[in-house]
């Protein structure tokens, strides 16, 4: 090889590595991560973990997601980051339970996935202890999560669906890989598995008590009476077609994510949400005021 290349691979080599952590931030926030493991109300670092989630199941807390080596990940190499998004499993092969997204996760594509890691890499290290679990009976037991697993859970990633237009099929994999919108807006059955019969039709039951509105194209009960701009201005700011407002969680995604979006993947997003089919759901109208 000509000595001027092997001088300027290393370069070559920093630059590669700026330009995955740059995309990696982008998915970051497209992940919104930030929302779940920080723990706000209690002022706490950011990324060390320690909002509690309240779920039907109990309140189950955000682990520390910071590089530090003792309370943090560290310690992980990249495959187990990998295999805690793809497979729902901690470095010491127990489970996660599935208050971790990684059933939405799991569709992440490999490349993507790469590009977090190298990010999360590099950010500031908080020490900080993760707090256990208050999980109801029997559902903190994590010896039932590979059961569960079996009943609803399938490894990814994502399988592009060709016969998409290239819009929808980014806004598709925004929606259901990263975004992991249907884990709130997706009802669920009696064991916590999402109905993907009535994909992001909304539900009474969401994270922390609220009914989480169905965003559907259905013109009575979900967002088919929405124009795509006034869709477009929800993700964007928060304001909704009446001029109010989102708040609770959905105001937490708009702040950490989708205000954070370029423009074509809101669009694409848009598009993707206008191609799903249409279902009614009273219990969830887009209507309600716990948008």
């Amino acid at each position: 090889m000509p000595t001027f290349l092997l001088l300027a691979l290393p370069v070559l080599a920093q630059d590669e590595n700026a330009a995955a952590v740059e995309r990696g931030a982008y998915l970051f926030a497209a992940a919104g991560c930030a929302g779940c493991h920080t723990d706000v109300e209690s002022d706490g670092p950011p990324l060390a973990g320690g909002r509690a989630l309240e779920t039907p199941f109990g309140i189950f807390y955000s682990p520390n997601i910071t590089p530090d080596r003792e309370t943090g990940i560290g310690g992980w190499a990249e495959a187990d980051f990998v295999r805690a998004l793809r497979e729902g499993k901690a470095p010491d092969g127990s489970t996660y339970f599935p208050v971790f997204p990684y059933t939405s996760f799991t569709l992440i594509a490999d490349a993507d996935v790469s590009d977090i890691w190298a990010y999360m890499r590099l950010l500031e290290p908080v020490t900080r202890e993760n707090r256990a679990h208050e999980a109801a009976f029997p559902f903190g037991w994590r010896g039932l999560l590979p059961i569960w697993q079996w009943l609803h859970f399938e490894a990814g990633p994502m399988k592009a669906d060709v016969s998409a237009a290239s819009e929808i099929a980014r806004g598709a994999y925004l929606v259901n890989a990263l975004g992991h919108c249907g884990e709130c807006h997706t009802p669920r059955g009696a064991m916590g598995g999402m109905d993907r019969h009535r994909w992001l039709a909304g539900t009474e039951e969401g994270p922390e008590g609220g009914k989480i509105p169905n965003i559907t194209p259905d013109p009575a009960t979900g967002t088919g009476a929405w124009s795509d701009a006034e869709i477009l201005r929800v993700l964007e700011s928060g304001m909704l077609p009446d001029f109010d407002v989102v708040g609770g969680g959905m105001a937490e995604v708009v702040r950490n994510s989708t205000s954070k979006l370029t423009e074509p993947d809101r669009l694409a997003i848009v598009a993707y949400l206008r191609s799903l089919p249409a279902i009614e759901n009273d219990d969830a109208a887009a209507t309600q005021p716990e948008f």
